[in-house]
């Protein structure tokens, strides 16, 4: 059975963080991973600052630096970071927290939960014991867990910081300082401009399994109402790999009955539908304006795709400096909920003729 390109980043990881250092051929073997998908991964670990490359072998790399901020080591102080998976997403998410932790003398440290609830407060311990002096938390949750889900967070014994997530009213969790991108603004973005070019209703096309398919689901409701549009019923993405081909249908006929418009979360699925739909007689632009979510490889579509980017590298960035601030402070400070606002780029999908530009 074949396992995503995130599975197979996170194998990876793990096995340098046994390791250390290994040739590349000996790690795809002992992964069980052809050579050539192992080097296409490595690489783009190695562009996100995960590992190093070097003469046919990687390595884990040493973020340690001696800087001004003071841990409990006597060097920079060492930041632990919780995210529910590696590759696309969250690549950009560690590289700005990487970037931030640097220029800031202190060492990034990264736990890997793999969008699996119990595996969370594993990965936590485990950065803890590692010396963690404050934590950076993306954990497993969704807007429509209970705040008591929330509360393990409540027990930690030193400072941390919510990425990518927001703290349920009534938790403990909303004691912690957060960093987020505004997916709900991203979604109003891209519906108010799918309406300024003429289109009265606009379908849906999402996945149910993470915190921003949640919050574009839910932002998608609330930007219907407020633009006035028709709320389509969401078409689902259950299995990206499974559904395609029962989504391009549904998206057919959504088009035949006289919607011209759709926002896909995310670019995969936005890029595999686009000869799906071709397949059926339903041509982009020409027939059906597309615009995807997240700007991870929309430009690579064909056409090109119009898309919301979300500020990922800005709100690790943002994080890192949070945590900072907090650890410097002990506690002095109040608490920040900082939203960060995606931005939307137009490009061929919508009709656009000449160039790209980007809208806020």
């Amino acid at each position: 059975m074949s396992i995503s390109a995130d599975e197979r980043r996170t194998r990876i990881l793990e096995a340098l963080e046994s390791r250390g250092s290994v040739r590349v051929a000996e790690l795809a073997e002992a992964l069980g991973i052809p050579a050539v998908t192992v080097r296409r991964d490595i690489a783009v670990l190695a562009e996100a600052g995960l590992v190093r490359r070097s003469h046919g072998s990687v390595s884990t790399v040493a973020e340690r630096q001696d800087g001004p901020a003071q841990g409990a080591s006597g060097r920079g102080p060492s930041v632990g970071l919780l995210v529910p998976a590696v590759g696309q997403y969250f690549d950009e998410v560690i590289a700005g927290a990487r970037a931030a932790a640097a220029r800031a003398g202190a060492q990034l440290m990264l736990g890997i939960s793999s969008y699996d609830a119990s595996a969370d407060r594993v990965q936590v311990e485990q950065l803890l014991k590692s010396g963690a002096d404050g934590l950076l938390l993306a954990p497993n949750w969704t807007p429509a867990d209970q705040p008591g889900g929330q509360d393990w967070v409540e027990d930690l014994p030193v400072p941390a910081v919510l990425v990518e997530r927001r703290p349920a009213p009534g938790s403990a969790a909303q004691e912690l300082d957060s960093v987020a991108s505004d997916h709900r603004h991203g979604v109003l973005l891209a519906l108010r401009h799918l309406v300024g070019l003429g289109h009265g209703a606009v379908a849906l096309v999402a996945r149910r399994d993470t915190w921003t398919a949640h919050e574009i689901r839910r932002g998608y409701t609330d930007g219907c109402a407020l633009l006035g549009l028709p709320a389509e019923p969401v078409i689902d993405i259950v299995n990206p790999v499974a559904d395609t081909e029962a989504v391009a249908a549904d998206l057919a006929e959504a088009c035949a009955r006289g919607v011209r418009a759709v926002l896909v979360h995310n670019d995969q699925d936005a890029i595999q539908l686009l000869p799906l739909l071709r397949a059926r007689g339903v041509q982009v632009p020409e027939q059906l304006a597309v615009v995807s979510y997240d700007d991870v490889f929309a430009a690579l579509g064909a056409p090109s795709l119009t898309a919301v980017a979300p500020p990922k590298h800005a709100v690790g960035a943002e994080a890192v400096a949070l945590l900072l601030r907090r650890l410097a402070a002990a506690g002095s400070t109040p608490v920040h909920h900082v939203l960060l606002l995606p931005k939307l780029t137009v490009r061929e999908s919508c009709g656009a003729t000449a160039g790209s530009r980007t809208a806020v």
